[in-house]
């Protein structure tokens, strides 16, 4: 790197975190975190224990915000003018210092774009995620299984907690349907984008005669709403279903009906759950879902008007991503139109990059 394109680089990071603060408003965010200190200090504060955790939560969200911009505007700020007495002095090692440097400025910049894209009403909370195998029996069951896997990865690198709502085995591999839920602060801000089919092309673990094969699988993914968010669900709208579970292992599987499915009759939407042997949890468990998934779907019918967009069947031509295996290497997102060789490493979870490219592109759109 020389002193042309360094200078191109601040020029470009600048011109983002202009951006970035016009969104931030840091004034308004140490605003709203003095009138918080003032709450906290009057006498009836804590007796309301539900909205002082509320406003505990947006606290902390507004610090830590805040702790990042901060973060990131004093490194380009550093950056430039360090880079300015360089120039000056014609201190070269401090030019060649700042030169390595430069790609982690860049990262530092497209996180904090990233802070700022995650802001909407539900992109904190914690994330329901459902996969479902397309048509292709054995093969699509294989590949729901391969993204459950590969979601589940992902979190671990987050440090984000998993816990399986809902699992039903495939007849010879695979799942016939999972739902999980994945607990940490802009699960569903991330995982939003994976609303979608995905696609697989690969030679057949399957296939004795070793050809190539296509699967589908549908991933669905919803906000695990809290009671901020009134989702009206009566009695009459849904029918309740109890059955015994399947899922692998727990010592009450096939023992007890304590599995729930509810039906929504008018959206044709269906949730299970099979995780706790107390079919009372199971049912709680399921209403939540369902409540997640129906406001999800309140959201897709509001994109789907402004963009003439409607939802689509799990098959060819309507993937999000393409995963290809054979005959060469690549996962490829239709959003973003970014392409990506390292297959092995995306399905063991090294999903940000591409979670965030879509981000970015969307927003640009």
């Amino acid at each position: 790197m020389d002193n042309y394109e360094y200078t191109e680089l601040l020029k470009n990071v600048s011109l983002k975190m202009h951006n970035i603060t016009g969104v931030v408003e840091p004034e308004k965010i140490e605003a709203r975190l003095l009138e918080i200190e003032t709450l906290e200090n009057t006498q009836d504060f804590w007796n309301d224990a539900a909205n002082a955790a509320k406003i505990q939560k947006e606290k902390t969200q507004l610090q830590r915000k805040l702790e990042k911009y901060s973060i990131a505007n004093s490194a380009v700020q550093d950056a430039a003018e360090l880079y300015e007495m360089a120039k000056e002095e014609e201190d070269s090692e401090s030019l060649e210092a700042l030169y390595e440097d430069a790609p982690k400025l860049e990262q530092q910049i497209r996180d904090m774009e990233i802070e700022v894209l995650l802001s909407g009403e539900t992109d904190a909370n914690n994330a329901i995620l459902s996969i479902h195998p397309g048509a292709g029996g054995t093969e699509s069951q294989d590949w729901a299984q391969m993204l459950l896997r590969m979601y589940k990865r992902w979190a671990e690198r987050r440090g984000y907690k998993v816990e399986v709502l809902d699992y039903q085995v495939g007849d010879e591999a695979g799942i016939k349907d999972v739902s999980i839920l994945i607990k940490g602060e802009n699960a569903y801000g991330y995982l939003k984008v994976e609303n979608g089919i995905h696609r697989l092309v690969r030679i057949s673990p399957f296939d004795s005669n070793a050809k190539r094969h296509t699967s589908f699988a549908s991933v669905m993914v919803s906000p695990e709403i809290d009671d901020d968010i009134n989702i009206e669900v009566e009695d009459k709208d849904i029918r309740i279903d109890t059955y015994r579970s399947s899922g692998a292992g727990g010592q009450h599987v096939n023992k007890t009906e304590s599995a729930i499915r509810i039906t929504h009759i008018a959206t044709g939407v269906v949730v299970q759950c099979q995780n706790d042997r107390s079919q009372h949890k199971n049912k709680a468990t399921a209403m939540k879902m369902l409540k997640s998934r129906l406001y999800e779907l309140e959201l897709e019918e509001q994109k789907a008007k402004e963009s003439g967009v409607t939802k689509s069947e799990i098959g060819w031509g309507h993937q999000i991503r393409s995963y290809v295996m054979q005959p060469y290497q690549q996962v490829k997102d239709t959003r973003s139109n970014e392409a990506y060789s390292n297959v092995s490493a995306i399905l063991d979870g090294d999903i940000d990059k591409m979670i965030e490219g879509v981000l970015i592109a969307q927003n640009r759109q």
